[in-house]
């Protein structure tokens, strides 16, 4: 197993598995890094993205799932994802989730990607709530649940003031709205999973907290996974000014 794949994978699924959102309980589990074989135990438990990880690290020929090649192809995205098809990825679905209803994965055809951001606006039910409903609670759940790239602007303990850009729904396109500055956390009862943070750092968010410093690629990997995404469901992609 790869250590630093293990971490890379406890810095992103720690903040919903705290929340009681997703995973088995005890999160605590995964703020550990010298407790690798914990962190692995741990993510095998994650029904969702454990099923990706398997199947990214089966298309790329590696025995790890949480080899760090494939952990970062599902949470941010690299070339691995081109190794898993599309209708490898809706089978491995289909196996895994048989008799769920909701979401639009089941349809997704060549939309279908190994990635987070699949799970989240077709798997998940909320994008489809959206379409039919413009119920506003989906839009911050979506907005939440995502991956979204942001700006540290200044840190205080274990908290940081980031500039990011929230989804808005204009009625009938999911956009990122205008840039806002949101309190989020990075480390939590001295524990944390980055040796630090420094303002202008490009970060990685999950729901309320920092899960990584990302370089310029790895951002823009995000970003245009995310609209690629959005584009492929009819939700648009726009960025308001």
């Amino acid at each position: 197993m790869s250590a630093r794949g293990a971490v890379l994978f406890a810095r992103y699924a720690y903040p919903p598995n705290e929340l009681g959102y997703c995973g088995p309980a005890d999160a605590s589990a995964l703020l550990r890094p010298e407790e690798t074989a914990g962190i692995e135990r741990h993510a095998r438990r994650f029904e969702g993205a454990w099923c990706y990880l398997e199947l990214l690290a089966e298309a790329a020929g590696l025995s790890d799932p949480l080899d760090e090649r494939v952990v970062e192809a599902y949470w941010i995205g690299n070339d691995l994802l081109e190794l898993a098809s599309s209708p490898a990825v809706l089978a491995r679905l289909r196996e895994r989730f048989h008799g769920q209803t909701g979401g639009t994965w089941q349809d997704a055809s060549e939309r279908a990607l190994a990635h987070h951001a699949f799970q989240v606006f077709e798997v998940y039910p909320w994008a489809e709530l959206l379409r039919t409903s413009g119920h506003p609670t989906a839009v911050s759940v979506l907005d939440r649940c995502r991956i979204r790239t942001g700006v540290v602007r200044s840190i205080e303990g274990e908290s940081a003031t980031v500039e990011s850009r929230p989804l808005a729904w204009t009625g009938g396109e999911l956009v990122r709205g205008p840039s806002r500055r949101e309190s989020v956390r990075w480390s939590t009862g001295g524990r944390s999973l980055l040796p630090g943070l420094s303002p202008g750092d490009v970060v990685a968010l999950h729901w309320d907290w920092v899960c990584d410093v990302l370089t310029g690629p790895q951002a823009a990997r995000i970003e245009a996974t995310e609209a690629r995404q959005l584009g492929s469901l009819g939700l648009a992609s726009s960025v308001v000014p």
